[in-house]
């Protein structure tokens, strides 16, 4: 396996921060990481995995997360007023500092600025939908789409479950670090996966801190939300793609329901679908090797 490389790239007219894991000559595979996470969410246990079979993995932090650019200078979103445009089923794109569609074409920029052409994408929660929408406008730089506890955009869907939609966008106590890794903590037992499965409190205080150290931006969070809400739905577009998609989702996600998975896979042609059951809206440790040995087989057929 190849040496980690880190580094800045210009995309889209913005700056990134990324990294590659695996062989040179592997085949590439992007991670597009969701709602208000850093590319370090990806679990090195799944980012390794997938090197160690073979794959050149590249993940990235998004817009307004991580160490990539931040939209500081944009207007604060009146997220009051972007749910209830919403709820009205009214063009709210105006609303938002940017979409999930400018986000995709984040993705699609670096594909095309690390000169690799195409990749193999997976995406998670928000991540997944960006994978989507840069399959339907980026088509020629995506060789696969693995969408991974993600919806279809579908508002008629079943919706998250109050209390995780509350533990998600809920701000924590203070700007605090022990504040906010108590607010993780306290969110993930609410969405996270089935105790059985989830990851021990201590490892989950840890992964927290270590979010916290490399990158705070609450801020940040609330436009990416915003995008998530105005973006034009683009679930009717779905069987427009041709192209090997996998989706892979929690029986148990309170916040994305398995509904929201399986409406993907009902409407691209030819979708795989592959549901864990004590699996919630997280990546617990125990269900990684299940997930690398899934997508590996996926992508190799």
């Amino acid at each position: 396996m190849g040496d980690c490389e880190m580094g800045r790239i210009s995309a889209n007219g913005l700056d990134f921060e990324y990294d590659v894991t695996g062989p040179d000559d592997g085949e590439p595979v992007v991670l597009i990481m969701g709602f208000g996470a850093q590319m370090t969410a990806w679990p090195d246990s799944f980012r390794t995995g997938m090197a160690e079979a073979g794959f050149r993995v590249i993940r990235f932090d998004n817009r307004d997360a991580g160490l990539s650019v931040q939209f500081d200078d944009a207007p604060f979103p009146d997220i009051p007023a972007l749910m209830e445009a919403v709820e009205a089923r009214q063009d709210a794109t105006s609303l938002a500092p940017y979409l999930l569609e400018d986000m995709a074409a984040d993705a699609a920029a670096i594909i095309d600025g690390l000169g690799l052409g195409s990749a193999h994408i997976i995406g998670a929660s928000m991540g997944g939908m960006i994978a989507q929408i840069l399959a339907l406008n980026h088509p020629s730089n995506v060789r696969s789409l693995t969408a991974v506890m993600t919806t279809s955009g579908d508002w008629d869907l079943p919706p998250s479950e109050p209390e995780a939609l509350a533990a998600l966008i809920a701000p924590a106590a203070s700007p605090a670090r022990e504040d906010v890794v108590q607010k993780a903590l306290k969110t993930r037992s609410i969405i996270g996966s089935d105790p059985r499965l989830r990851d021990s409190d201590d490892m989950l205080m840890q992964r927290a801190g270590f979010a916290y150290d490399r990158a705070f931006r609450p801020i940040g969070t609330v436009r990416q939300y915003s995008a998530i809400l105005a973006q034009p739905r683009w679930h009717t577009r779905l069987d427009s793609l041709d192209l090997p998609t996998l989706v892979l989702h929690g029986g148990r996600d309170p916040l994305v329901k398995a509904a929201c998975g399986r409406d993907i896979a009902d409407r691209v042609r030819g979708a795989r679908y592959h549901e864990i059951d004590d699996w919630g809206h997280d990546m617990p440790s125990q269900i990684i090797p299940n997930l690398v040995s899934e997508i590996c087989d996926f992508i190799s057929d």
